[in-house]
């Protein structure tokens, strides 16, 4: 996508645009220049109510269509995202500075894998299942409230609508105002795909007027969110007043826990893609790497040679592996940590504050590594959500376990060491996922948190089943 300025002049509500009722659009900036690259209709309650009426009508239908019809549509949906992989990338890079090479892979790939997982799994899942005399059948929940993020823009979307779809759902999306518009790509592949109008209604706006607005709607049966634990426990606070299901995908501080007997080299490697990829913009990060201390300066020395290949640049050129942040306000927010870090005593290592060199302007932050950092300090607590690594040494098993336990999160970790040894100590560790000498992805696999990164899950069988109602039948 070029720079000029490209309106979408309403929201998608029952298949088709529909102008929004604030004539005050929202820009969306590139964030590795600060140009305009769109102009997207601000939402009201009232375009959100015009949606769910929409929804609401479209559900009978949708519902009543088999499941293996509505894996057909899902399938035409992942073909047709393959096929515009180029013009979703180049949307992506531009609206929120994801390197056009990741944008091209991860950021697309993640999606169609996720949605073709949902395809295959319809044929086997047990819609209906006779238990003793009672027939236990599994219906759609109704209308969904989708409000998803700005770091992943598509998957996170894909995410919620492939197995809302599926379950038979009808869905009201708000995306991220931050980047919005991968979002409009994907309503205009459901509808080639041949998903019915209304089934998917996108409601562009922020947060507090259609996010609010979602989260409290009567006619709304679930809400499925994305994004800071903040806005997940207002969200769960409105969605309360009507009794709603909510399924929340939260903040997360993951550790990745080096064991004596590791190979350091590979977790090293390992633990700083883990924690610099998409700038660190990733809720499943590892952003916090614990290393035995008689280790601690051999493995600092590891991190800071793999740190160096992170290049740091303008995200359309294919040679660069970080690119901006979201946002100046969110570039302003990192550096801030950096800065909180160094003051707090930790210690410096890699990058530090201010804007890389030769990129005075645009969202840049420079990858930071901190070394013999304070387990509870700000830096080592708190989610950062840029490229800014903390090393931290511990004592023995036990205290290292302590530690990866002691932040308010509980969504990913990372276990490096003699496979049953290091599978003991993922055992321990209160999250949602752990990867074990850097187990790969399984889109099957159940995802989400524990304590304060939220609850529900997504992906597989137990993805699907967040979005459906139990019914039992005594015959």
């Amino acid at each position: 996508m070029n720079t000029s300025t490209r309106v979408v002049t309403g929201h998608w509500i029952n298949g088709e645009t529909v102008a929004g009722t604030d004539q005050n659009p929202l820009t969306v900036t590139n964030p590795a220049n600060g140009d305009i690259v769109a102009e997207v209709s601000a939402g009201s309650a009232a375009d959100v109510d015009l949606a769910v009426a929409a929804a609401r009508a479209a559900f009978p239908g949708w519902a009543a269509t088999s499941p293996a019809e509505r894996a057909a549509v899902l399938h035409r949906v992942a073909e047709g995202l393959e096929a515009r992989v180029e013009e979703i990338a180049t949307t992506l890079t531009a609206e929120m500075g994801s390197p056009i090479g990741m944008s091209r892979t991860a950021q697309v790939f993640f999606p169609v894998a996720v949605a073709r997982s949902f395809t295959a799994l319809a044929a086997d899942f047990a819609w209906t299942e006779q238990v003793g005399n009672s027939l236990v059948v599994r219906e759609p929940i109704g209308v969904v409230g989708a409000i998803t993020p700005w770091n992943f823009p598509l998957q996170q979307i894909v995410s919620k609508l492939a197995p809302a779809l599926l379950a038979g759902n009808t869905i009201v999306l708000k995306p991220s105002e931050v980047a919005p518009l991968t979002a409009r790509i994907l309503a205009e592949v459901t509808a080639d795909a041949g998903l019915p109008p209304g089934v998917l209604n996108v409601v562009y706006g922020e947060g507090a007027v259609v996010g609010e607005a979602i989260s409290a709607h009567p006619d709304i049966d679930m809400v499925s969110f994305t994004g800071s634990t903040r806005a997940g426990r207002r969200i769960s606070s409105v969605a309360a007043r009507t009794v709603k299901r909510v399924t929340l995908e939260l903040g997360g501080k993951g550790a990745n826990l080096i064991l004596d007997g590791a190979d350091l080299a590979e977790a090293a490697e390992k633990g700083v893609m883990m924690a610099f990829t998409n700038g660190g913009q990733v809720c499943g990060a590892w952003p916090r790497m614990l290393v035995p201390a008689a280790r601690h300066d051999e493995i600092v020395r590891l991190v800071v040679a793999a740190a160096a290949a992170y290049t740091v640049g303008e995200p359309t050129d294919e040679a660069t592996r970080i690119g901006p942040m979201a946002s100046e306000e969110h570039r302003r927010k990192v550096d801030g940590y950096i800065e909180r870090g160094i003051a707090d005593g930790a210690t410096l290592v890699y990058g530090g504050p201010g804007r890389p060199e030769g990129l005075e302007k645009g969202a840049y932050v420079r990858p930071t590594v901190f070394a013999d950092v304070d387990p509870y300090s700000t830096i080592a607590q708190e989610e950062i959500f840029g490229p800014v690594l903390t090393i931290i040494p511990y004592a023995d098993e036990d205290q290292a376990v302590e530690i990866a336990n002691s932040t308010q999160y509980g969504l990913t970790s990372g276990v490096f060491g003699e496979r049953e040894h290091a599978l003991a100590v993922a055992r321990r560790l209160r999250v949602g996922q752990v990867d074990v000498n850097g187990g790969q992805w399984n889109p099957l696999a159940p995802f989400g948190g524990y304590k304060q990164s939220g609850n529900g899950r997504e992906f597989g069988r137990m993805g699907l089943e967040e979005f459906l109602e139990t019914k039992s039948i005594q015959l």
